[in-house]
């Protein structure tokens, strides 16, 4: 008889699994770039892995002198996953029930949510599902958006390529339109750029960089102003780079501010 491999991987239509000696087929942690949903009722989500990327706007870092600021680095040490997708407004009455959104579209991003509402999907969505969903942490935002670039936008400089990425106020009409119809970037994640702000879990602070390796903004104080990130459907290009950075004080939310989800991986 064939001797069983321990750690056989096979290939299946769902994903990849692993068989063990008992014969008993279990989910393997998903490739780096590859997307998966961590459970049947789950949001769909992109696997990050660790590592560094040039950050901060190329703009601010021109001056060719020796002694001038260098542009600062982001560097992730664990594996995480960020949501494909915006969340939708399905997900959010899937969980939620009432829809809060403008812009009414079950493929549209949610939208009119503040901080806190998002928090409360994120613990009602847990408590159903069994995983640990958070807000994703500004650095790990944009780690995720520049997907290896160093330029403003994730593809590059060339604002004229920026509407087959985004929805700005120059392609959008206004309004927010229905996740991923643009291209991806290199990881795969849609919407990066424009279409909704979106929340993260961090709070506003002004030397970004500075303390970027420093304690989790959730042991952060609770009443900060909190960073959102990518743009939306009513912005010029400047704001939907990859550095561009906003906050916003409890409880505001408006018809372009929604978000995705991150969760840590083993």
């Amino acid at each position: 008889m064939m001797t069983i491999m321990k750690h056989l991987r096979i290939a299946a239509a769902t994903g990849i699994l692993t068989l063990t000696l008992s014969g008993v087929a279990t989910a393997a942690e998903p490739a780096p770039g590859q997307s998966f949903r961590p459970c049947d009722q789950c949001p769909e989500m992109v696997a990050i892995t660790p590592g560094t990327v040039t950050a901060g706007n190329p703009k601010d870092f021109e001056n060719p002198e020796p002694d001038a600021p260098k542009r600062p680095t982001i560097t992730i040490k664990r594996p995480y996953a960020l949501g494909k997708y915006e969340v939708t407004q399905a997900e959010w009455t899937a969980i939620m029930g009432a829809n809060p959104s403008e812009n009414k579209g079950l493929k549209n991003p949610v939208e009119h949510v503040d901080w806190k509402m998002a928090q409360d999907f994120i613990r009602k969505l847990n408590q159903k599902t069994g995983k640990s969903f958070r807000l994703p942490t500004e650095a790990e935002w944009e780690y995720a958006a520049r997907a290896g670039s160093s330029a403003s936008y994730s593809y590059g400089e060339d604002e004229k390529q920026l509407g087959q990425y985004a929805w700005f106020v120059e392609n959008s009409g206004n309004v927010t339109h229905a996740v991923g119809q643009l291209k991806p970037n290199a990881f795969g994640l849609h919407d990066m750029h424009g279409n909704v702000w979106e929340w993260t879990g961090d709070c506003y602070m002004a030397n970004f960089f500075a303390t970027i390796d420093k304690r989790h903004s959730e042991e952060w104080e609770t009443g900060c102003y909190r960073v959102t990130r990518g743009g939306s459907a009513l912005n010029l290009p400047m704001a939907v780079t990859n550095s561009y950075r906003a906050s916003l004080k409890q409880p505001l939310h408006n018809a372009n501010l929604g978000f995705r989800l991150a969760m840590t991986l083993p």
